[in-house]
């Protein structure tokens, strides 16, 4: 069948509508104002970040110590300029500074010390993962090694980009870090706001639909099943009927708590003391003592065969 060109002649006036809205429906255009942060440079920037931090696991082969120097640095080099930009970038949309490029305030150098104090602490994240590594090897007796971790797993993927984001939130970037975060989230299927604390030896074993709201606390030692929620009750509203911002929503997990699948724990007021343990499917919206065990009380199962389901008085209740 042959294209009819009538139908792509209607195309232009199609153009025109569109483009129309953009007036219309400002607050989801942005045009005629400075850049914003650009997701693909920010995507590879965490695939070079990754690569400083799991020498070997992931694009170069055949590193060794006598030329992984100049690998780190040549990807380190390019980090600061990469990030440099991007944060000058998303420091100026914050300031309001979006319709002045030319604006007096030199976003550039600070972007430029924002950047290398964020690439400072590369090698103490380095140490924060080995933990995390660790605690999933101690945590899945289905691993047989900490290279297979490092490789195969999206809990430590998550985590990861969770941990850069988050040294980036804790230096003021906006933008950024939930960009990194909700990369990591299409990913992993794990969605973890960069503003939570997260505590050494976390594990997320399988993950899908894990949860960790922005005010959460987590402690030490913490190991989440799939389907985990550490979110938010309700939220405050001001006079004015807005939210209100900046409080804390979410819980506090204590060490060494274990939290199985499909839990949900609410509140910013709701704590789960430490070495506790909140089974699968769980509700909670108060707070759990210190070794304390909290698990739904066994359910009532049905089953019936062919035959009973058209004979009712043949019911089985286990």
């Amino acid at each position: 069948m042959a294209t009819d060109l009538r139908l792509k002649e209607s195309l232009p006036e199609l153009t025109r509508r569109i483009v129309e809205t953009y007036s219309q429906v400002p607050a989801i255009s942005h045009l005629g104002h400075c850049p914003l942060p650009n997701l693909e440079v920010i995507i590879s920037a965490c695939e070079d970040l990754k690569e400083i931090l799991y020498p070997g696991f992931r694009r170069r082969e055949g590193l060794h110590l006598g030329n992984v120097t100049y690998h780190v640095g040549d990807l380190v080099d390019g980090l600061h300029d990469k990030l440099t930009t991007q944060v000058a970038r998303a420091l100026r949309h914050d300031a309001g500074a979006t319709k002045m490029c030319s604006d007096d305030r030199d976003f550039e150098a600070l972007g430029q010390a924002k950047t290398v104090q964020f690439l400072e602490r590369l090698p103490a994240l380095r140490a924060e993962l080995s933990m995390d590594v660790q605690a999933a090897y101690a945590g899945d007796p289905a691993v047989k090694n900490l290279d297979e971790i490092t490789f195969c797993y999206p809990g430590l993927e998550a985590i990861t980009i969770f941990r850069l984001a988050h040294v980036l939130h804790q230096l003021d970037i906006p933008f950024i870090p939930r960009m990194m975060t909700e990369w990591a989230h299409s990913r992993t299927g794990i969605d973890i706001h960069p503003g939570a604390n997260i505590g050494d030896h976390f594990f997320i074993d399988h993950g899908t639909g894990v949860v960790i709201g922005e005010t959460c606390d987590i402690g030490s030692h913490v190991k989440l099943y799939q389907g985990v929620t550490l979110g938010a009750i309700s939220f405050d509203l001001d006079g004015d009927g807005q939210l209100v911002r900046g409080k804390k929503r979410h819980p506090t997990i204590g060490d060494h708590v274990v939290v199985y699948a499909n839990a949900t724990i609410l509140g910013g007021r709701t704590t789960i003391g430490h070495h506790s343990v909140i089974g699968s499917n769980v509700w909670l919206t108060r707070s759990v003592d210190p070794h304390t065990t909290v698990v739904l009380e066994k359910p009532k199962l049905q089953m019936r065969a062919e035959y009973e389901r058209q004979n009712p008085a043949f019911d089985y209740q286990i």
